[in-house]
């Protein structure tokens, strides 16, 4: 992304596992562990690439399925005595071979199911920002822990001294400072530290504290069973209240296949016509009332494509070559963030203006790199009220803003990914 540091993901998930066998590929809410992991890190507004090291062809494929690209790891670097860190220093030497050159290095487990993308943002923002060379992501414990006093008997049978209190003063909870404890689900590393350090702690350490579900981690069969369980709880507000908002300030949209069907009506004199639903037209026009803009970008020139734009009173771009750089040039005229910008699009060509924006969005019947390349996958198809929905999402992120609603950057997709 231009005007910052970019950012990569890297998850290790290589195929052999001792305690859970083929645990990255174990479904938890019908999702394996592996594609959990994958749609945390693409739906973080922060991370730009997101990549899976794997020595396995079906964690690969379930990995490419989800939207990663895959990062094929050597036998030496696979077996169960190998370091997280050299799988990492491994991909980082396989992304640098293909001429990418991050700046910021987020490192996520598969054993951890409910990472949060908002999360990863906030360990992303502590290193873009300068306020931290590494981070990692704890759960706030006011637990009081105890060890073996004489560490050569047998762990829990001799006299116990405690760690992180004095056993002869007991306060109450509201008196103590807590302690973090490490999850395990991630860490940001800025990448110069990392490659010298050649370990995820180095310089200046940081915390982002998660909460006690996101800080389940996955080691035995009970805690998958468990994890299982609580899906059935975690990923049900998604569907139970409707598709999460879309918190963008202005929206920009593909218009063959978006707000129209990707097919096209020619009469015997040969004069185009396409289908449209009324339904997207009173859903701009909420959007305009509200003060978005929305601009339809256009790889053709059409007079369809101008008379739509003119009934809706919005702005088009027609006969563009370069989409991404069209897409560009009218966010940093209108001074807008990219980040904050929403793009719809439904093929191929739609890629490289999905690339600029924080929200690349598809219509439900896109083409599948358009729905691998997609934050958000939408429920309706193109001419069939996806539109509407989009500005019916855009709103809805309004009116949660003014009513001090929940935070939406967490996973958002149907088909490819979870259900919105």
């Amino acid at each position: 992304m231009m005007g910052r540091m970019s950012v990569v993901a890297i998850i290790p998930a290589r195929g052999g596992s001792q305690g859970v066998p083929g645990k990255n590929l174990r479904l938890i809410g019908g999702i394996p562990l592996v594609a959990r992991a994958v749609r945390a890190c693409r739906a973080a507004r922060t991370i730009d690439q997101v990549f899976v090291s794997t020595d396995d062809e079906a964690i690969a494929a379930a990995a490419r399925e989800a939207g990663a690209e895959i990062i094929l790891r050597p036998a030496e670097l696979s077996g169960p005595t190998a370091t997280s860190e050299s799988a990492l220093v491994h991909g980082l030497e396989e992304i640098a071979a293909r001429g990418i050159d991050p700046r910021v290095l987020v490192f996520v487990q598969c054993t951890s199911p409910f990472i949060r993308s908002q999360d990863l943002d906030r360990g992303v923002g502590m290193i873009t920002a300068g306020e931290a060379d590494s981070v990692f992501s704890a759960v706030e414990t006011y637990e009081f822990l105890w060890r073996d006093a004489d560490d050569t008997i047998a762990p829990g049978t001799g006299v116990m001294t405690g760690q992180n209190h004095d056993a002869g003063y007991r306060p109450r909870r509201q008196d103590r400072r807590p302690d973090y404890r490490e999850t395990g689900a991630f860490y940001v590393m800025a990448v110069p530290g990392f490659l010298a350090a050649r370990h995820r702690f180095f310089g200046r350490t940081r915390v982002v504290p998660v909460s006690e579900l996101a800080s389940l981690e996955i080691d035995t069969a009970e805690e998958l069973a468990l994890a299982d369980a609580f899906a059935g709880v975690v990923d049900r507000p998604a569907t139970a209240v409707g598709p999460r908002p879309i918190d963008v300030d202005a929206v920009v949209t593909d218009f063959d296949g978006v707000h129209t069907p990707d097919t096209l009506y020619l009469d015997q004199y040969g004069q185009e016509s396409v289908r449209l639903s009324r339904a997207d037209g009173m859903g701009v026009q909420r959007l305009r009332e509200a003060g978005i803009p929305l601009l339809i970008l256009s790889k053709e020139r059409n007079a369809v494509v101008s008379a739509r734009a003119g009934k809706l009173k919005v702005e088009v771009a027609q006969a563009i070559d370069d989409k991404a750089s069209a897409l560009r040039s009218w966010i940093a005229e209108r001074g807008l963030d990219p980040q904050r910008i929403a793009y719809v699009g439904n093929d191929v060509n739609d890629l490289g203006p999905m690339d600029v924006v924080g929200w690349p969005i598809a219509v439900a019947d896109a083409r599948p790199e358009v729905l691998a390349a997609a934050r958000v996958v939408l429920t309706r198809p193109g001419g069939a009220g996806a539109v509407r929905e989009v500005c019916d999402r855009v709103l809805a992120a309004r009116t949660e803003s003014a009513h001090g609603g929940p935070d939406t950057s967490g996973p958002d997709r149907s088909g490819k990914g979870e259900q919105a």
